[in-house]
């Protein structure tokens, strides 16, 4: 699948920790017909064959409003659940070798911090960055803070689109505006909310208008 930038705008990443009785598809359904663009299935302590037959419910979901479904690290999950992608942090694995598993259809996502590690996974195959944490976040809290400024200079150092993560929510989004982002990747601010549907619509909105300052 070809990356187009406009399917950054709204990036969701689940947690399954803030469901209050429904399914992870009936929130994810919500989210995606509210105006989330990207899904990535984040389940770091599944078993494969748990997270291979939740990532295919899921697939069924987003791929009915044409949403890709990336899958966070697991490689062989996301090729076996017939996933759009993959994401990877450049701790868990290198990105050529990602790419040389995925091949050249599928999408791959590689975390960076700072500029220099962002040119090097578009050097080894990434279709897009995420940079992040930008603000502080209790969703992974041994992640490093990326500025302002190191993410317009990741921003600026790359051909590929670069999505922002770690603490978005719909106080702060606006002050990553100008910064070259493609869009926003929020966990917390989407799915711990009573009404996921108007949560992702409001960030929608506010990314539209954020994106709409470059």
């Amino acid at each position: 699948m070809k990356l187009d930038r406009n399917l950054l705008k709204l990036y969701a990443v689940t947690d399954r920790k803030w469901l209050k009785g429904s399914s992870l598809e009936e929130e994810v359904e919500k989210a995606v017909k509210a105006g989330v663009t990207m899904v990535q299935l984040r389940e770091k302590h599944m078993g494969s064959d748990e997270l291979v037959s939740l990532a295919k419910r899921i697939g069924t979901v987003v791929h009915k409003y044409n949403v890709p479904l990336i899958i966070n690290d697991d490689i062989e999950a996301a090729l076996a659940s017939g996933a759009d992608g993959v994401h990877v942090g450049q701790e868990d694995v290198c990105a050529y070798e990602a790419r040389q598993k995925i091949g050249s259809s599928m999408i791959l996502g590689v975390s960076a911090r700072t500029a220099e590690a962002a040119v090097e996974a578009e050097r080894c195959g990434a279709d897009y960055i995420g940079a992040g944490a930008v603000f502080p976040t209790s969703t992974k809290e041994d992640a490093a803070a990326v500025t302002i400024g190191e993410l317009k200079r990741i921003c600026r150092s790359v051909s590929v689109p670069v999505v922002a993560i770690g603490g978005i929510t719909e106080e702060n989004i606006m002050e990553l505006s100008g910064s070259g982002i493609a869009g926003a990747a929020v966990v917390s601010a989407i799915f711990a909310r009573d009404d996921v549907a108007a949560a992702a619509a409001g960030l929608r909105a506010l990314t539209e208008k954020m994106l709409g300052n470059e």
